[in-house]
């Protein structure tokens, strides 16, 4: 169970490009040639992960549990997901009983302490600038998730959860799986009329796979050895810019 509310810490000073902020309208990086449409169609779709791709080195989970004080419990539970004794349902819905006293104020916390990876708002007023479309897709919970979009991405999709504080336990069918990242994009490809091969995943492990085998355009971002061998691309290192650049190539070529 979370342990009770401490006094909130004041923000931290977060470079740009780490901490979500609001960008202008129509900017984007300069170092970057904007490509927009003449048609004001989307034409190309980015598909990111959260946890280990926008999150480096952590897990919006495992900023939560810090926060709430129920980091080991989490930690044991990570440890039977990995070991493959529990799948992402099961781990959601016990995740519900170790967060039984989770508050809003609990997220917001480990929302403004994680390690964000530099250039996600440069990234996505690019993408938006060509006209085209920014998609996160995580199995973690939506209520932290969609706070991504204060960086700019156009959609987020994650797993169903109940506002915190829990009036009930989650329903397991709309838990996420690594599945229905490709159902995900299916989706958004069919409504937005874009094609496969206009389509780049950006992600960092297992759970990143069905995804990178099943799209023609990838890149692995401080990946795990589980996933760079499907990769199209592969960057290791601070700035989401980077991998982005890499995506664009693929794109091009």
């Amino acid at each position: 169970m979370c342990g009770g509310d401490r006094a909130r810490p004041s923000p931290r000073a977060l470079s740009s490009g780490v901490r979500p902020q609001k960008a202008p309208e129509k900017k984007h990086d300069e170092r970057i040639t904007p490509d927009v449409l003449d048609n004001g169609h989307v034409s190309y779709l980015h598909v990111f992960d959260m946890d280990g791709t926008l999150i480096t080195g952590t897990s919006a989970n495992l900023e939560i549990a810090r926060a709430c004080g129920t980091e080991p419990e989490l930690l044991e539970l990570e440890r039977r997901f990995s070991a493959g004794e529990i799948d992402t349902r099961e781990f959601s819905l016990t995740l519900y009983g170790i967060w039984s006293d989770l508050t809003r104020e609990h997220v917001d916390r480990a929302f403004a302490k994680s390690p964000f990876i530099a250039g996600i708002n440069d990234v996505c007023a690019d993408i938006r600038a060509r006209g085209e479309r920014s998609l996160v897709i995580t199995m973690s919970s939506d209520f932290y998730a969609r706070r991504l979009r204060e960086f700019g991405f156009d959609e987020v999709m994650a797993s169903g959860y109940p506002e915190p504080p829990f009036a009930g336990p989650p329903v397991a069918e709309d838990i996420l799986t690594p599945a229905d990242k490709v159902r995900i994009v299916e989706e958004v490809r069919d409504r937005e009329g874009i094609p496969l091969p206009r389509c780049v995943a950006y992600g960092d492990s297992r759970s990143d796979g069905p995804l990178f085998q099943h799209l023609h355009h990838s890149v692995a971002v401080n990946a795990d050895h589980h996933l760079s061998p499907l990769a199209r691309a592969e960057y290791r290192g601070g700035d989401l810019l980077e991998a982005y650049r890499q995506a664009r190539l693929l794109l091009a070529a």
